[in-house]
């Protein structure tokens, strides 16, 4: 059976048409990096201009004279150790309960067949129509004062972690991918004797790092990039992640020394992108396709 293409292989075969369909490509492909890289050039050398450089009109393309000292005066002038520092520990909080809770709950609605799974299932994905800004009045009066036991979540890292378990998106992700694990695999371990809880962690855990990666990044660039709701939880300054601290503490900053916190406090999550690129690739491609 014969595929249709945009250009035929007999025009490719020509070089003609070859050198055309070549010098498309790389345009396309270049104009798309462009469009990708060129923002983060314009900010991590706008960080090395001088104040009246970068304020400039019509701006420069590239620095007149390089300036490192954006970056030294932003890690000290806006203490960007400690809201880093801050920020990691709400995201590696995040990140843990989320992956604990939400991979539990995705193994249970997948190969545990609850009562009403479809049902609990439908209503957690009828939560991704709701818009987020509609659920932050309720979660802010649920962590000012927590039914039951009556605590205030404010200014406490577990007022980011908790939230953060209830992520409808990540729960389907993981539950799709377990959902084309091999059946045959899993009546083996139940054969050799191994309970659900066993199961889960020898054999199925084991299968799912590719989706497990793809639902840890996400679950750490959400928080990591998030400002309202840190906005709202952390009233103390000593204790807001680089999200907020960069707007709070920008008042009397130079434009230069912000614009270098800014590149600062995207260094971490555009390397962990990098190192695991691979593995985001193969997970997303995963949960989406059925086996």
């Amino acid at each position: 059976m014969s595929t249709r293409t945009l250009i035929s292989p007999a025009t490719l075969a020509r070089p003609r048409g070859k050198a055309i369909y070549w010098t498309v490509f790389g345009s396309v492909v270049v104009l798309f990096a462009l469009a990708f890289l060129f923002p983060v050039y314009w900010m991590a050398s706008g960080a090395m201009k001088s104040p009246d450089e970068i304020a400039r009109t019509p701006p420069t393309l590239v620095p007149e004279h390089w300036h490192l000292d954006g970056y030294t005066d932003a890690w000290d002038l806006m203490q960007l150790p400690q809201h880093l520092w801050n920020t990691v520990v709400q995201a590696a909080g995040a990140w843990a309960f989320q992956l604990v809770f939400c991979t539990a709950a995705a193994y249970a609605l997948s190969k545990l067949k609850p009562a009403f799974g479809n049902v609990i299932l439908g209503g957690i994905l009828a939560t991704l129509m709701v818009p987020a800004q509609a659920l932050v009045v309720p979660k802010y009066l649920t962590a000012a004062d927590l039914p039951l036991i009556h605590t205030s979540l404010l200014n406490d890292p577990l007022g980011i972690w908790l939230p953060a378990v209830a992520n409808a998106f990540n729960l389907y992700l993981l539950k799709r991918f377990f959902d084309q694990l091999p059946r045959d695999v899993l009546e083996a371990a139940e054969i050799d004797g191994a309970g659900k809880l066993r199961t889960l962690w020898s054999v199925v855990l084991p299968m799912s790092r590719p989706v497990l990666g793809v639902v840890s990044i996400f679950a750490l660039v959400a928080v990591w990039q998030d400002f309202l709701w840190p906005l709202m939880v952390f009233s103390d300054t000593d204790k807001q992640p680089i999200s907020v601290a960069l707007v709070q503490l920008s008042q009397n900053i130079q434009l230069t020394v912000l614009v270098a916190a800014m590149v600062i406090a995207s260094i971490p999550m555009v390397a962990l992108f990098l190192v695991f690129q691979r593995h985001i690739i193969a997970g997303i491609s995963a949960g989406s396709t059925k086996g």
